[in-house]
């Protein structure tokens, strides 16, 4: 798969933790555990498609967080149970939508 590609399916993963959680407090979703595994699933998604990228491709662009992506990843699928749901809600309220405009800026 060509970088991207993988590039389209991180956003479209973005995307979908974006749409679960449009209008909703931290208190809703700490209470909500279908949104929890949806949004926990769909970052651990995108580091596992981090790691498919190719070298060269991260190293061109070091300002994007390549390492904390793979990073959250690897505490999600090594460590489930004590994943850290203020982590989870900060990520996805102040860190997900700059993530999403520097990677549709790429390749630009």
């Amino acid at each position: 798969m060509n970088n991207q590609k993988i590039i389209q399916k991180i956003i479209n993963y973005i995307n979908s933790v974006l749409k679960y959680t449009n209008n909703i407090t931290y208190e809703e979703f700490i209470v909500n555990s279908m949104m929890i595994e949806a949004c926990i699933f769909n970052l651990s998604q995108i580091g596992e498609l981090v790691n498919k990228l190719d070298k060269e491709y991260i190293l061109k662009y070091p300002e994007v967080p390549w390492k904390k992506m793979k990073g959250l990843r690897n505490r999600i699928i090594h460590d489930y149970e004590g994943v850290n749901l203020k982590l989870i809600w900060e990520i996805i309220y102040i860190d997900i939508k700059s993530l999403k405009e520097q990677l549709l800026n790429l390749d630009k």
